[in-house]
């Protein structure tokens, strides 16, 4: 990880700016949910990487922070920390992730800037998880709110074809993404394409099953990316409460927001006078179910 030393910081003096010349070798330059085509010279090394990612994202850093640059490896289908040494020689993709976490978060909802995530509510999956009647009633009514506020949702099922698909009851109406996956997060290349066509995300509101393997996984892959996660405590859970009870414990000390499907909504609508308070007044007459779940977040 010798790549990874540097801060931004030190090498913002100068170097390659936003228009590499022509001829070059093109690359995919990413960070966070953005994808950004250009191109480097032929042999170029982690200075004028790194230079590179400044000139396209200058703005949304923290030039005191440290990063690494990582690497699409095909063979892995995954990226890999960028090798000692490395020189771009052909066409690449390239990403720029935070080494910190910022712990302190302000955890504010605005429908502009947040997606839903609606993970593996799959028919299989209902004799084993613990109240999945309860998460599968408020997960459908995360959804609802989600149609009137005008907010993205994506979906995933964890290997349909075996899990079956999503329940019933969880309407799928107005849903940007339905995807089948094999990997845990639902962080998937799709996933970040789609973000990467939203302007503006900051959030994402988290919810489904399992708590302590998909949705772990997702929320820190989502971190790490920079994306604010809300997950949502009374649409999420396991097959053992242990398992919940911990993994929730976990990612609230990284910073995740654990909180309920309430005050997402209320949140996100901010003010009795916002043109549908009163649709998601509606959806939130009843409370949410008080089911085994509440003393084990």
């Amino acid at each position: 990880m010798a790549a990874a030393e540097p801060s931004v910081a030190a090498l913002a003096g100068g170097g390659v700016g936003a228009g590499a010349p022509s001829g070059g070798v093109p690359v995919l330059f990413c960070f966070s949910v953005f994808a950004r085509p250009a191109s480097v010279p032929h042999g170029a090394g982690y200075d004028v990487l790194i230079q590179k990612f400044l000139s396209l994202y200058g703005d949304q850093l923290d030039m005191h922070r440290k990063f690494v640059v990582q690497l699409f490896a095909e063979e892995w289908g995954q990226y890999v920390d960028l090798p000692k040494g490395f020189a771009v020689s052909e066409r690449c993709k390239l990403r720029l992730v935070p080494l910190q976490i910022q712990l302190t978060t302000l955890g504010n909802l605005t429908p502009p800037s947040t997606v839903f995530f609606c993970c593996d509510m799959q028919e299989r999956f209902r004799p084993a998880i613990k109240y999945f009647g309860d998460i599968i009633s408020v997960g459908q009514r995360l959804l609802q709110g989600a149609r009137i506020l005008g907010i993205p949702v994506i979906i995933t099922e964890q290997y349909p074809k075996g899990l079956g698909s999503t329940v019933q009851e969880i309407d799928l109406t107005g849903v940007k993404l339905v995807l089948p996956k094999t990997k845990f997060s639902m962080v998937l290349p799709e996933v970040e394409a789609a973000l990467a066509e939203i302007p503006g995300v900051r959030s994402v509101v988290l919810f489904g099953v399992e708590t302590h393997v998909c949705i772990q996984q997702t929320a820190l892959e989502l971190v790490g990316r920079g994306i604010e996660v809300h997950i949502v405590a009374d649409a999420t859970s396991s097959r053992s409460m242990m398992d919940r009870m911990f993994a929730l414990e976990r990612l609230a000390r990284t910073g995740i927001i654990v909180t309920t499907s309430e005050a997402v909504l209320l949140q996100l609508v901010a003010d009795k006078d916002h043109p549908k308070f009163k649709e998601i007044q509606n959806l939130i007459k009843a409370s949410a179910p008080e089911s085994g779940l509440l003393s084990k977040v």
